[in-house]
């Protein structure tokens, strides 16, 4: 059913080849500098390597076990893929990395994080205890030749969330929300409770709002009345933990290839699945535009994060540093606001303050620079000349067009 990917209009390869090059070059010359000076891949994320961003888009599923994930992935791919199960119980244990390979087949995660060519290398922070969970699914299929598709461990509920996974799962989630083009949460029509784990996952998304989209799947199980009160009890529990002003996008459907229970919702569920997959139909076209948003965000964060450690070396004494510290990292939201104040930042600019004291308190303070001017202006000069060029050198017409003007559905 989705073969038509395949068979989307691209842009000219050398204006997004140029865009990346481009991307690739203002950040060793211009961005890593301060954050090497800075300790920044200490405290927020790993440097970026050139498999970063010369990946394909990504997709990242999010979702309770038996909300679908799988077979959503499954529905899409028009086929299973190596490593697939599928059952009413948590079956995937394993982050899964569903991409496009001339040879079929599996690649564990500890040999995934040594290919240079991948962007997984970061990766082997979590250990092998994450590793041992991580692998990559390769297909040959037509869809995956323009975007790649990870595929999440169901998150656990009720007594199940008291299991250990011995490795942050969490973390794993913000290192791969912070790469991916799409985040789709997944809820079961029928199990729209927000458990401790999957509030806690939702949360370690936050900051990339605009990369998520809600699916309400299953919804051919109920009838027209239930889904409309069971969508409103989802607008409502999202409202609680994604904390945005904004409405959230919900898409309505029943994404595997089996008969409607209820048809009776069926020009809604057809409407929402275009809708949806138009969505994705726009991430390769958009990938450079996304990866240059990102740099952006990136850059934003690291020139916050130099004024923060340049602000903490000023203040500290040449003797009784540790009773110094203990105060810096007690009183850190005076230096968040002192910052704020005098360059002019807007408090969404910088680091959560609980996380970044707790980075703190496992950081050595004598490792701290002082402010370094010149590092902030060349970060400047490259948002204000090097990010417009590049935004020059991208098409303005980002429109579907290229859409399928109808939509076959299983019948």
């Amino acid at each position: 059913m989705f073969s038509w990917l395949n068979k989307v209009p691209e842009v000219k390869p050398e204006c997004y080849e140029n865009v990346v090059e481009g991307l690739k070059s203002i950040y060793k010359n211009k961005m890593l500098p301060l954050e090497q000076h800075y300790l920044f891949h200490e405290f927020h994320s790993p440097p970026l390597n050139d498999a970063d961003f010369d990946a394909k888009p990504m997709i990242l599923l999010v979702g309770q076990y038996s909300t679908g994930k799988t077979t959503f992935i499954k529905y899409l791919l028009e086929r299973e893929f190596p490593g697939m199960r599928i059952g009413p119980e948590p079956t995937t244990d394993r982050f899964i990395a569903v991409m496009y390979g001339e040879t079929e087949g599996a690649i564990p995660g500890n040999a995934l994080v040594v290919d240079p060519k991948k962007q997984f290398r970061p990766l082997s922070a979590f250990g092998n205890a994450f590793l041992n969970r991580f692998q990559c699914s390769l297909l040959r299929s037509p869809v995956l030749k323009g975007m790649s598709i990870i595929d999440t461990p169901g998150i656990l509920a009720g007594e199940k969330q008291r299991i250990d996974r011995g490795y942050d799962f969490t973390g794993v989630l913000e290192w791969f929300a912070e790469r991916v083009d799409r985040i789709i949460l997944l809820f079961d029509a029928h199990k729209l409770d927000i458990s401790d784990e999957f509030r806690r996952s939702i949360e370690a998304l936050r900051g990339h709002d605009d990369k998520i989209r809600i699916v309400l799947n299953k919804a051919d199980m109920i009838d027209h009345q239930q889904l409309m009160r069971v969508y409103g009890a989802l607008m409502w529990s999202l409202g609680k933990v994604l904390q945005t002003p904004e409405v959230v996008r919900v898409y309505i459907g029943s994404f595997w290839a089996e008969p409607l229970r209820y048809d009776v919702n069926r020009r809604l569920f057809e409407d929402e699945s275009q809708d949806l997959f138009k969505d994705l139909q726009s991430l390769p076209k958009n990938s450079a535009l996304r990866k240059l948003n990102d740099l952006i965000k990136r850059a934003r964060l690291g020139k916050v994060h130099a004024s923060i450690i340049g602000e903490i070396k000023k203040e500290m004494p040449v003797f009784g540093k540790e009773h110094k510290k203990k105060d810096v990292i007690k009183n850190l939201k005076l230096i968040y606001d002192k910052i704020q104040k005098e360059q002019g930042i807007s408090i969404g600019d910088f680091p959560e303050l609980s996380k970044m004291q707790e980075h703190l308190t496992n950081v050595d303070f004598g490792r701290f620079h002082s402010l370094k001017p010149k590092l902030i202006e060349v970060v400047d000069e490259m948002l204000s000349n090097d990010i417009s060029q590049l935004m020059a050198m991208i098409p303005n017409d980002s429109s579907p067009h290229f859409v399928r003007s109808a939509w076959r559905r299983l019948r």
